[in-house]
């Protein structure tokens, strides 16, 4: 069995898509040393010139106000020029040419300052171009979008490479609450979790629907999360929205009111936090559901001050998607009204609702820049929030979220877990030599989160085969590396899936109701209830 959990680089021909893109034309990719800067360091920018474009000259135009920076030819309209030199030239077999390499060094920045800026590059007589174009994020999501649908795969996204994209970096001394690194992470998909209140599931076979789980229900069985050993719960999208997953928001500022509404959600923080437990919100700001207010406005006219929220295009859709699904139209990040809402959003939960972090859904779509200035806004609002983002893709881009977020989902390690205690295709020596190499890529304050199944993926067991004992052998590999550890509900009680989402069924088809009462593995239980006590032991042993 093959999973998909990389879709973006699922095969070897979609790998090449993102490595070429990602080598083409003017390219800086977020490259900082160091990545994550000081009060008072120095930082150096890295960019580079694929075979396909020629330059005499490479510019930073750059501000220290947060104000867009602007420039052209190399002079500054807004902000400062440092110019860049060429430091090296190197062969690249699978662009098929030689790549150059330019550096240069912007002065250091005392606390709280935001620097952001714009790479250019020219020769004589020619127009500049701007980094990052062409955009490697979306020339990966077409060609998976195109992969998965069995189409042909595009050529390179088309678009203005004078437009280009500007990045950013915040000067700070922030850092992961350090409640976060010992955190066991309980996940709840609330509309599937337990009713509450005394009510019963609406329905339990149409996974596709509603079933009936609530904000009341999880209040209800804050017990049998802490008695599990958990004291953090993601919930699962809790915003207004029509679908049973809640990934596709029609407001942003209430609870949706089949899961309890806002009041359920005050009942649940407080008496979670009554108990020592935090709570992380879902939060999807990559892309709104297109029944949005905002979202029908600026469909509907052309002349909507909402309209620049979005990217229409001629595509099919006519407007861009998350990965080309009509119902999700992607927010345009680069706009400032479109960010500085989604921050505000972030702000208003954690201040109103005293809520402690978030999960952020797809968190390569809006992308490092946009975080850096979401990040910033989330400490200065609740300093020990959590902050950590759904990432799937290669170590090197994950890393680019040094310094703008507290961590990312470890899609690698869940990836070898599976491989090694599930499928077989890999072998615990594999892990062995995985797993410190794997540290050492990262920094010890980029927090990675460890799972071996979610809502987007076959559960554990489910490709594993019903093999109980090599979830307790996965299990126990996990409790023992250093990431906070995410349980799925009902992982831990060997709940059941009965087709594969790769056999065409959707994502929901793991999605299935808790289990509760006589219905869940008890041995399996105390299994994970020894392991969490065993894990918090050496932890106290370690302080």
């Amino acid at each position: 069995m093959e999973e998909f959990t990389f879709g973006t680089l699922a095969t070897d021909e979609l790998k090449l898509v993102h490595h070429r893109a990602a080598h083409s034309g003017l390219q800086h990719g977020h490259d900082l040393t160091p990545a994550d800067p000081l009060p008072g360091q120095p930082v150096t920018l890295t960019a580079r010139l694929g075979p396909d474009l020629t330059a005499d000259r490479v510019i930073c135009y750059y501000t220290l106000d947060g104000s867009e920076p602007l420039g052209a030819l190399g002079v500054a309209e807004n902000g400062w020029a440092l110019p860049l030199e060429r430091v090296s030239v190197a062969w690249d077999t699978l662009v098929w040419g030689y790549v150059e390499t330019w550096r240069g060094v912007l002065p250091a920045q005392p606390d709280g300052v935001t620097v952001r800026y714009r790479i250019g590059a020219w020769r004589a007589n020619e127009r500049e171009v701007f980094a990052d174009w062409p955009e490697t994020q979306l020339a990966a999501e077409q060609a998976a979008g195109a992969f998965f649908a069995g189409k042909p795969l595009p050529a390179a996204p088309a678009g203005d490479p004078a437009r280009g994209h500007t990045f950013a970096y915040h000067v700070d001394t922030f850092a992961p609450p350090s409640w976060a690194r010992t955190a066991v992470i309980y996940q709840v998909f609330v509309d599937r979790f337990y009713p509450g209140n005394g009510r019963t599931w609406q329905q339990t076979t149409d996974l596709g629907g509603i079933c009936g789980g609530t904000l009341w229900g999880v209040a209800d069985q804050l017990d049998y999360i802490a008695d599990l050993g958990a004291d953090c719960i993601w919930l699962s999208p809790i915003f207004v929205s029509p679908s049973h997953h809640g990934y596709d928001a029609t407001d942003l500022r209430h609870v949706e009111p089949r899961l309890g509404g806002d009041a359920a959600l005050h009942a649940l923080v407080d008496a979670a936090h009554k108990r020592g437990i935090r709570i992380l919100l879902d939060y999807a700001c990559n892309h709104i559901s297109d029944r949005h207010d905002i979202f029908r406005a600026a469909l509907a006219d052309p002349a909507s001050p909402y309209r620049a929220w979005f990217t229409f295009d001629d595509s099919e859709v006519g407007y861009r998607t998350f990965f080309g699904v009509p119902s999700m139209p992607q927010l345009n990040h680069a706009h400032p009204p479109a960010r500085d809402w989604l921050i505000d959003i972030a702000h208003y939960w954690l201040r109103e609702f005293d809520v402690d972090g978030y999960r952020l859904d797809y968190a390569n779509g809006p992308g490092p820049d946009f975080w850096t200035d979401f990040w910033t806004a989330c400490k200065e609002t609740k300093p020990d929030s959590f902050c950590f983002g759904e990432v799937i893709d290669a170590p090197d881009v994950q890393r680019r979220y040094i310094g703008r977020l507290d961590g990312c989902l470890d899609f690698h390690l869940g990836d070898m877990l599976r491989r090694v205690f599930a499928l077989g295709t890999r072998t615990e020596a594999d892990l062995a030599r995985f797993l410190p190499r794997h540290a050492a890529f990262f920094p010890a304050d980029f927090l990675m989160p460890t799972f071996v199944d979610n809502h987007d993926m076959d559960r554990f067991l489910f490709i594993a085969k019903e093999d109980k004992a090599a979830l307790r052998r996965a299990a126990a590999a996990q409790m023992r590396l250093p990431g906070p550890p995410i349980i799925y509900q009902g992982t831990e009680i060997g709940l059941r899936q009965r087709v594969s989402k790769d056999a065409g069924s959707g994502l929901e088809v793991n999605r299935v109701p808790m289990a509760w009462g006589a219905e869940q593995d008890r041995e399996l239980l105390a299994f994970y209830q020894d392991l969490l006590r065993m894990r918090r032991a050496r932890q106290r042993a370690a302080e």
